[in-house]
């Protein structure tokens, strides 16, 4: 394990400090990632089949609910509970990436305390590991999703492939998140609490389950607001539609991220000094 931080030292907070840091520590991380992906599913009898039975369920239950109890449609136009199921889909595997790493978030440097006090570790490379096993969880809720997709609507549109630049954004959004609520959790251990009732809110607050414009005009602007409706509407247009992503809104995007994931890990730097005296 090669470590970038020097205890003696105050650690590099410049932006390209997040690239080297991924870029010398990119084995422990997958190495970490693949342990915490196994670690989860150790001990059951159908091990990381689980994690292709989850999405599978979760997407069952929701088309019921919204579909056949609500009756709920796209605006579409289509009646295809199929369809309806497709595309809520997308949007709640764009949801639970971002919400399993902030969920996990304030406790990731409570939950690996030795790391802090018997050995000098690279802290800051954590929420890569968590983002790295809630890719890993996407990945296969995607191979569920273009299963589905394929039996009953056929190959689907080729911008499909721009899907992963699409994530772009919000994995910067995630990681600047999550440094920064990884720290708060170390010094307020009511953060875990908080973060937990706010994604229940976001995921309802986002348009997973309805459209944006299936809103009144008034409340659109504060949908808008919601930094996951861009790229939940985005994953949307490449994955089912056949749309290619709005590039000047996705370059402007992918800057407010940028700069929220150099300001959280900016914060997460400065603030490390202090885990060894509260943990």
């Amino acid at each position: 394990m090669k470590d970038n931080v020097n205890p003696h030292e105050s650690p590099p907070l410049r932006p390209r400090a997040i690239l080297r840091s991924l870029r010398e520590q990119r084995r422990l991380i997958l190495d970490l990632a693949k342990r915490e992906v196994a670690g989860r599913y150790r001990g059951s009898a159908l091990g990381l089949l689980w994690s292709f039975f989850n999405p599978l369920l979760m997407l069952a239950v929701y088309t019921f609910v919204f579909s056949v109890v609500f009756k709920a449609r796209w605006t579409s136009g289509s009646d295809s509970k199929t369809e309806f199921a497709l595309v809520l889909f997308a949007g709640l595997m764009v949801f639970n990436l971002f919400a399993e790493c902030v969920n996990r978030a304030p406790g990731l440097v409570l939950g690996n305390a030795n790391y802090v006090k018997k050995v000098v570790f690279p802290l800051e490379i954590l929420p890569f590991v968590a983002l790295a096993s809630a890719a890993f969880h996407m990945l296969i809720s995607l191979g569920v999703w273009l299963l589905f997709y394929l039996i009953f609507f056929g190959v689907p549109p080729l911008t499909v492939v721009l899907l992963p630049l699409v994530l772009l954004p919000l994995a910067l959004l995630t990681l600047g998140v999550s440094w920064l609520l990884a720290s708060l959790g170390v010094y307020l251990r009511d953060v875990t609490q908080i973060i937990t009732v706010i994604t229940a809110v976001l995921m309802f607050l986002s348009p997973i389950f309805y459209s944006v414009s299936s809103l009144p005009a008034a409340y659109r602007p504060f949908l808008q607001v919601n930094p996951l409706t861009l790229t939940i509407e985005q994953a949307r247009d490449v994955m089912i539609w056949g749309k290619a992503p709005d590039w000047v809104v996705w370059i402007g995007y992918l800057f407010i991220t940028s700069m929220i994931a150099w300001l959280g890990f900016a914060w997460f730097q400065k603030t490390r000094k202090g885990f060894a005296d509260v943990l």
